[in-house]
């Protein structure tokens, strides 16, 4: 059996406000495209206030980092869902996409595509948690609830909003290999490792890194974690 080589890579980008206070969704771009990923979560891509305008315009994204957004077809004019997005590159085609609303105290939500790279088929979930614990476990059992009985592969993506290592992601870690290249927040001093990537069966070798540049520490609060994966081929 061989495998697929697959880059995920998830980042809250705060609305492209820089550590500097000035927006600039160029320079988040540039990082973006410095990523070099097949697939790429980004949260807090649209503004929070309705009508939840996006962040950055579609044929920016394409034309500065060579990725498109996935549509999900909700009639606004915003990049995704609850500000979370997925771009992907141009080895990745979709079969499928929807968009969640999640429970909890503040509104939350997720986006899902289905996706083929090479011919295998994986599933992508983008996500925000909320900033309360109690929140976050009661939206990790809605999103399991997504999940339904299908054995595709499937990876979650997002700023999980959990700064310990050991504890409150316990529901999502009996199915799925959580994975952290080490903290991410706050981007000027890491000390929080809030994001994460989560990887069902069907996702092999894993090797995971943060971006650790100073252009990555001035365009956002967060700094991109980076996941280079083996996705099964049969």
């Amino acid at each position: 059996m061989t495998a697929v080589p697959l880059r995920i890579a998830t980042y809250n980008v705060r609305k492209a406000m820089g550590n500097d206070r000035r927006r600039d969704p160029d320079r988040v771009l540039e990082v973006v495209a410095g990523l070099d990923a097949d697939v790429v979560a980004l949260q807090e891509a649209d503004f929070r206030l309705p009508p939840r305008r996006p962040v950055f315009a579609a044929d920016e994204i394409e034309l500065r980092t060579g990725m498109r957004p996935v549509s999900f077809g909700h009639g606004r004019d915003s990049l995704g869902w609850h500000g979370n997005a997925l771009l992907l590159s141009p080895r990745v085609a979709v079969t499928g996409a929807r968009h969640h609303d999640l429970p909890g105290l503040e509104p939350r939500g997720c986006v899902e595509a289905e996706l083929t790279v090479e011919g295998r088929e994986f599933r992508a979930f983008g996500v925000h948690l909320g900033l309360l614990r109690s929140s976050r476990r009661i939206q990790l059992t809605a999103l399991l609830g997504l999940l339904g009985g299908t054995a595709l592969p499937t990876l979650i993506a997002g700023d999980f909003n959990e700064r310990s290592e050991t504890e409150g992601l316990g529901r999502l870690a009996r199915q799925f290999r959580i994975l952290s290249g080490g903290p991410t927040y706050h981007a000027r001093m890491p000390m929080f490792a809030l994001d994460r990537i989560a990887v069902s069966d069907g996702f092999g070798r894993a090797k995971t890194r943060v971006l650790r540049t100073a252009q990555a520490a001035r365009a956002s609060d967060h700094l991109p974690l980076v996941a280079d994966l083996m996705l099964a081929k049969g």
